[in-house]
């Protein structure tokens, strides 16, 4: 029973960070514009994300434009578009092998508890890799931001600050890794108790471990 609250609990923390996590692949609130220098304007406050970019003005207005060329970004922003979606799809694939192989769930029948438990946890373990793919992007675009920050060859108005996107980044894939941990854990193969190998030996063996002990106490006396 322990194990079956394992599994949901985790399954609910990886299907929040799948969530949070498509959220903030489809956010355009990576970078903010910082405000840098003697004088504070805030006329416009401009937002970077991995698919567009908005202009927000203080009279409410926003406009939103998608880049016109994906091989025209960085590398790092590319870099952070690929790691995204591949661990947005390996979440999906690993949620239907966790639903698959969930102690509560019907999908594979009541007598196939040792390959459900297999299947539940690879999925752990494929929610583990999705939250690590997804956790270097946010990474890897703080560093650059801050490093940019504090940079004095960069330009104040080329300057950014960190986005709420990437807090919420940092929550999904906590969510996913512990998610993940939790249904490996949880998926326990029935009958986990293994005889030992010697054991198992001199039970086969009746005749050949008796042999043995006699030969033992033999040498002691």
């Amino acid at each position: 029973m322990a194990s079956t609250g394992l599994q949901l609990v985790g399954l609910v923390l990886v299907v929040l960070g799948w969530v949070c996590g498509a959220l903030v692949c489809a956010a355009p609130l990576w970078r903010v514009s910082a405000f840098v220098g003697g004088e504070l304007v805030i006329a416009q406050v401009l937002w970077e994300g991995l698919w567009m970019n908005c202009l927000s003005q203080a009279t409410g207005q926003i406009q939103c434009k998608t880049y016109d060329s994906t091989l025209a970004l960085p590398v790092s922003a590319q870099a952070a578009r690929g790691l995204t979606v591949l661990s947005l799809l390996l979440c999906l694939f690993a949620l239907i092998l966790g639903v698959a192989g969930a102690k509560c769930t019907h999908c594979m029948g009541d007598s196939n508890q040792a390959p459900k438990a297999r299947i539940a946890r690879i999925a752990g373990v494929l929610f583990v890799m999705a939250g690590l793919a997804y956790l270097i992007p946010i990474c890897w675009t703080a560093y650059s931001i801050i490093r940019d920050f504090y940079d004095p060859s960069v330009a104040a108005p080329l300057k950014r600050e960190l986005g709420p996107a990437l807090y919420l980044g940092w929550l999904a894939s906590i969510l996913l890794l512990v998610g993940g941990s939790l249904l490996h854990v949880g998926s326990t193969p029935p009958g986990g108790r293994v005889l030992p190998v010697f054991g198992g030996m001199m039970k086969d063996n009746p005749q050949t471990g008796a042999a043995e002990v006699k030969q033992q106490e033999k040498s002691f006396v």
